[in-house]
C-alpha cells in the first residue's frame, strides 16, 4: 500500500512510522502551506491527520480519485466530513499518541481501533496487529465521549489525586500504583465488582470527613465522583439481587 499523510503532527508522524515499520510505503507528509490538490494522485490511501476542524476543508481541497481511499483519524467525526470523495474511511486509534516514537510503538502494540467505511480501514488495523471495532456515524460523538472519560478525564482525576496527596505528603508514584491496581481489577472484574472504598460499603461518615478535608476548590470534583461511586455500588447491589433471584 502506498499512502500519503496530510498533517505531519504527532498522530500523522506516529502513523507514518508505524506503517513504514510494517512494509507500507509512505510517499510524503504534507503540512500547512503545502498544495494538497493532487494528494490523492499515485497513492492507494490518503490519511488526513489534521486537527478535527480542518478535516472537511482539507478533504474538499483534495481532487477526488475513483480508486483512492481518503481517511481521517478523528474519533468524534463521521464519514460525511470526507465529501466529495467516493471511497472514505475512518480509523481512530483508541490510545494516546504523545510523540511520534511512543505513538508508533503503541500503534503496533495490539491496541484497539474504531473503524468505519471502506475496508481499507481494517487493512490498516491488520497491518498494525491491532483489534478493530466498528462505530456508526451517529454514534461517533458518544463513542468519543467514552474515550475521553476513560483517558483524558482519568488523567485529570489523577491530577486531583496528586494535589490532595501532595498536601498530605503522599508521593504521586504511590497513587499511580494504586490507580494501576484498580485498572487491573476493572479489567478482570468489571467496574461494579472492582469498586471498593466508602461509597461501595455505604460509609457516609467517611465521605463526610473527606468533604471537610479536601477544601472548597476540590469539592465539586470529589462530590461528582462520589455520586458516581454510589451509582456504581447501587448497580452492583441490583446485580447481586438479580443473581440471587435467578439462582445464578
Amino acid at each position: 500500500m502506498r499512502l500519503r499523510i496530510v498533517g505531519p503532527g504527532r498522530a500523522g508522524r506516529s502513523l507514518a512510522a508505524a506503517l513504514e515499520g510494517r512494509g507500507w510505503s509512505v510517499v510524503d507528509l504534507l503540512g500547512r502551506g503545502d498544495d494538497v490538490t493532487d494528494a490523492a494522485a499515485g497513492v492507494d490511501l490518503v490519511v488526513i491527520a489534521t486537527p478535527d476542524a480542518a478535516i472537511a476543508p482539507v478533504a474538499r481541497a483534495i481532487e477526488p480519485r475513483p480508486d483512492t481511499v481518503v481517511a481521517h483519524l478523528a474519533g468524534s467525526l463521521g464519514l460525511e466530513v470526507l465529501a466529495p470523495h467516493p471511497r472514505r474511511a475512518a480509523v481512530h486509534p483508541l490510545m494516546a499518541l504523545p510523540d511520534p516514537e511512543t505513538g508508533a510503538r503503541r500503534l503496533r502494540s495490539g491496541g484497539w481501533f474504531a473503524v468505519a467505511g471502506d475496508p481499507v480501514a481494517g487493512r490498516i488495523v491488520d497491518a498494525l496487529g491491532g483489534r478493530a471495532f466498528t462505530i456508526a456515524d451517529d454514534d461517533r460523538a458518544l463513542y468519543h465521549a467514552a474515550a475521553v472519560v476513560a483517558s483524558n478525564h482519568l488523567v485529570a482525576l489523577l491530577g486531583q489525586a496528586e494535589r490532595l496527596g501532595r498536601r498530605a505528603g503522599v508521593p504521586l508514584e504511590a497513587l499511580v500504583a494504586l490507580a494501576r491496581g484498580s485498572l487491573d481489577d476493572v479489567d478482570a472484574l468489571g467496574p461494579a465488582r472492582a469498586l471498593t472504598g466508602p461509597a461501595a460499603r455505604g460509609d457516609e461518615e467517611t465521605i463526610a470527613r473527606h468533604r471537610a478535608a479536601v477544601g472548597a476548590g476540590e469539592l465539586a470534583a470529589y462530590d461528582a465522583l462520589a455520586a458516581e461511586a454510589r451509582r456504581l455500588a447501587a448497580d452492583r447491589r441490583r446485580g447481586s439481587a438479580h443473581e440471587e433471584d435467578t439462582g445464578a
